[in-house]
């Protein structure tokens, strides 16, 4: 048994919370998407992407988070956010059931 066992099942554990809540974080873009092509609200956002951003680099500092870490991390979710909302509006409307 390795001295690491203690923190590599720690760290298991963080990732399986952090995939659980990145899980969560998609679920509520998809309820975004869906109140924007209810609504006909353009998806992309600017001003919400500048604060997304800048919350961000504020909460990553104050987690001593890599700046370059941050930065990344913070463009991969918005790109993947913002390419799930344009899917999700750009879809046909379903068929009503008969």
């Amino acid at each position: 048994m390795s001295g690491l066992d203690e923190f590599r099942g720690r760290i298991d554990e963080i990732d399986g919370e952090l995939l659980r809540l990145l899980g969560e974080r998609f679920g509520v873009c998809r309820e975004v998407a869906q109140y924007k092509r209810e609504h006909q609200i353009d998806v992309m956002q600017p001003q919400r992407v500048q604060e997304v951003r800048a919350r961000y680099l504020q909460q990553g500092g104050e987690a001593n988070l890599p700046i370059d870490f941050t930065e990344a991390l913070c463009e991969l979710l918005i790109d993947a956010s913002c390419r799930l909302e344009d899917e999700l509006v750009r879809e046909p409307a379903s068929e009503p059931e008969e």
